[in-house]
Formats: structure tokens, C-alpha cells, sequence
């Protein structure tokens, strides 16, 4: 295996996906059709292909016959004989659906659960696709909109009298009577679960989405402190027009994010991204349970156990040097385990790269760089190309002066 070998990455062309976001990173003629993610990593429903001077061949394939080789003792010890982590280019032109990831603990129980059952691994309504957590962090790569997290209480209340929709009058005494543990479950059950009014103030179907819609438009057009947030809710709803989904995106923090800000998402917390162009690292699972905005499957009770009801103010993160570190190296703050995410902005003087006991990723987001060894081989990165390097004691360079780079290691 080289130092480091460029990598070949698939698109994943998911109806919210942008036409033309994606290719203009690429540098690649667009399809006409939606281009919604670029995975680069090992996930085997989407390898990214590795040439390793041998052609390209995929690489969680390479992985299993040399794991060692590719990922470093360290890694495999920790981790088992695959990559932890999964790298993206997430490229959103409409809503994702709304969203919450397992604890580990849960999704063992999940999977052990839907294999017992003999549920297909394909079949629509599988949740649980494997035994792992799924943390990840997202980091904007120009301006991006994401709803996060629920409200507090009092704030959503206040929002919903705004709104002055009958049938949702309940629910803002609802929550301002009781606390936030007991109320969001059952006004989440209400939203996904109710075809109709059920007497106690819940949601009524589609001719109460259409008066929300129009609340919504209302008070966007208004200029107020909610207006942001009701025009990102608004087009949610017309990206998914009759969704129930909608009334649950109402309780979650709308929060904007500009180029280089980032936000980390735990077990339990719904969220969904809306608009913009990010890089997302996350652990190397597929593990969602939905919870609207979609015409996937929704379990209902699955989705209730593994949601964390509670307010949080959502955390917007900003890269900071390492201590002793390279100063044109900032790294995100991550609790995972499985991922580190940093951002290289190279100058005159280029990055020496160490990396003796885990495999990385490096992504080019801006400008041209270039990989070199000491009396060895070189490789250029344009822009939206990507390296794959295992772990080695031998040093490698970065140079690229104005060059903008996202790295992905273990944690």
C-alpha cells in the first residue's frame, strides 16, 4: 500500500439533493438529476474506490484483506477490521426528513430485535441496518440551515400563539402546563399518529397543515424574531406537501449556520438539515429512525423510545488550533470516539503530516494541493478530490498555498 492514494467517490442521488452543488465542488458535468451526497470511506452499500497503483478496487474490500495495513493496530484493536467513520459531501436543495440516531446500547437491542424477526436488510421497513451508534458532525461549507433539537417550552408556546392555529391552541397550553418530558412525547405521537382531531387539541389532517402553511407564510412575511424559522418551516412543508411531519418540525430549533461553522449531533436528538452545502463525518453506521418529512417508514413507538425529550440550545461549533499543533491545522470539537474532523488552510510554508496509528481522509474544499513523501511520490488534490492515507511513521507534506482541505481521522 503507497503513503496515500487518491480515492474515487460515489454519489448518492437522493431526491433532496442539488442539482448542481456537488459537480461545481467535482469539477464534473451535472447529470440533470438530483446529486445528494458524495461518500468517501468504507461503508459497504457505497465504497469509495482506492487505486492503489493496481487499478481502482473498492476499499472496504482492501480493508478486510489487510486491516492492519490500512487502518493501523491501534485502530483494529479499538475498533474491529473496518474504518470507523464515514465521510460525506452532504449537498441539501430541499429538506431532509426529520430524524433521531440510537445509542449504541439501542441499536444492538434494535438489530438483535429485527434479525430475531427475520426482517430482510432491505426490506422498507427496517430500521436497524446495524449494531452501531450514529454520531456525526456537520460543517458548513458556505451558508446552511438545519433545525436541531427541541425548543424550550415557553419559546415553542409563544411560537404557536403567533401562529394562531385552533388546532394547535392546545398544544401551547399543553406546554406551558406541564414539563417538557411528559408534553413532547404525546405532541409528537399527536403529529405522526393522529389522522384527525382527537379531542384534545392534536393536529387534524391536511386542512390544518394548509392553515399552518399559511400561518407560516404570515408570520415569515412579518419580519419578526420567528420569521427566519417560519420561512425555513414553510418551505419544509412545501418540500413535502401534506407531511405530517411538518407540526413535528414546529417544536425543534431552527439554527443557520455560515462557511465553516459546524454542529454535532448525538443519539436521541432530532434534527434534520434543510438547506446548503456541508461536510459531514460521522461513525460508520446507518442507523436512522424517522420522524417526518419523508415517505420512508416511521415507527412510531421505535421513534419515542430512542428520542431524548428535552430542550437544548444548540451548540454551534468553530475550529480552534490543537495545542502544540500545526497553526494552519483547526480541529472541531467531537465527543465521538470513532471521528475527528479538522480544517487545513494551508500557507507559504505547507503542513508536514504525521499519522502513525490511524488512517485518514483528506478532502480538498478549496483551491489545489499537493501530497508529497521525502524522496518519494507526490499527488495532486484539485478541488473536491480526496486522498486515502493509512497509517505510516513516515512523514508526509501538504503544500498548496490558499488551499482549503478537510481532514477526517479517528478520534
Amino acid at each position: 500500500m503507497p503513503l496515500f492514494a487518491p480515492l474515487t467517490n460515489p454519489v448518492r442521488p437522493y431526491a433532496w439533493g442539488s442539482v448542481t452543488a456537488i459537480p461545481a465542488l467535482t469539477g464534473t458535468a451535472p447529470t440533470g438529476g438530483p446529486q445528494a451526497e458524495l461518500w468517501l470511506g468504507a461503508h459497504p452499500s457505497a465504497p469509495s474506490l482506492l487505486d492503489d497503483g493496481h487499478g481502482p478496487r473498492p476499499l472496504d474490500r482492501l480493508i478486510a484483506e489487510a486491516p492492519e495495513e490500512l487502518l493501523g493496530t491501534a485502530t483494529v484493536e479499538r475498533f474491529g477490521p473496518r474504518l470507523p467513520f464515514l465521510f460525506k459531501v452532504l449537498a441539501a436543495e430541499r429538506a431532509l426528513s426529520l430524524q433521531v440516531h440510537p445509542t449504541r446500547t439501542q441499536a444492538e437491542a434494535g438489530f438483535a430485535a429485527e434479525e430475531a424477526l427475520g426482517v430482510p436488510p432491505d426490506a422498507p421497513e427496517r430500521v436497524y441496518k446495524d449494531r452501531d451508534h450514529k454520531p456525526e458532525l456537520l460543517c458548513a461549507l458556505g451558508d446552511f440551515e438545519a433545525l436541531c433539537g427541541f425548543r424550550p417550552a415557553e419559546a415553542t408556546a409563544a411560537l404557536l400563539d403567533r401562529l394562531a392555529v385552533p388546532a394547535l391552541a392546545g398544544w401551547a397550553s399543553a406546554l406551558r402546563a406541564r414539563p417538557a418530558a411528559e408534553v413532547l412525547p404525546d405532541l409528537l405521537r399527536q403529529a405522526l399518529d393522529d389522522g384527525g382531531d382527537d379531542g384534545t387539541g392534536g393536529p387534524g389532517g391536511a386542512a390544518v397543515l394548509t392553515e399552518v402553511t399559511a400561518a407560516l407564510d404570515r408570520v415569515a412575511a412579518s419580519g419578526g424574531p420567528d420569521a427566519a424559522a417560519c420561512a425555513a418551516y414553510a418551505r419544509a412543508a412545501r418540500d413535502y406537501p401534506g407531511d405530517p411531519g411538518l407540526l413535528a418540525a414546529l417544536l425543534l430549533n431552527h439554527v443557520r449556520l455560515r462557511a465553516g461553522q459546524a454542529l454535532h449531533l448525538d443519539a436521541g436528538v432530532p434534527h434534520a438539515y434543510l438547506r446548503g452545502l456541508g461536510v459531514e463525518l460521522m461513525a460508520n453506521s446507518d442507523n436512522v429512525l424517522r420522524c417526518g418529512l419523508t415517505a420512508k417508514h416511521i415507527d412510531v413507538p421505535g421513534l419515542l423510545a430512542v428520542t431524548v425529550f428535552e430542550a437544548v440550545e444548540p451548540a454551534v461549533l468553530t475550529a480552534a488550533p490543537m495545542a502544540g499543533g500545526d497553526p494552519s491545522e483547526a480541529c472541531f470539537p467531537s465527543l465521538a470516539a470513532e471521528f475527528r474532523l479538522s480544517r487545513l488552510r494551508l500557507a507559504d510554508t505547507g503542513v508536514r503530516i504525521d499519522r502513525a496509528d490511524s488512517p485518514q481522509i483528506l478532502l480538498c474544499t478549496s483551491g489545489e494541493a499537493r501530497l508529497s513523501a521525502p524522496d518519494g511520490p507526490s499527488l495532486r488534490l484539485a478541488r473536491g478530490g480526496s486522498a486515502y492515507l493509512p497509517p505510516t511513521t513516515v512523514p508526509v507534506r501538504l503544500d498548496g498555498p490558499g488551499a482549503e482541505l478537510h481532514r477526517a481521522t479517528v478520534g
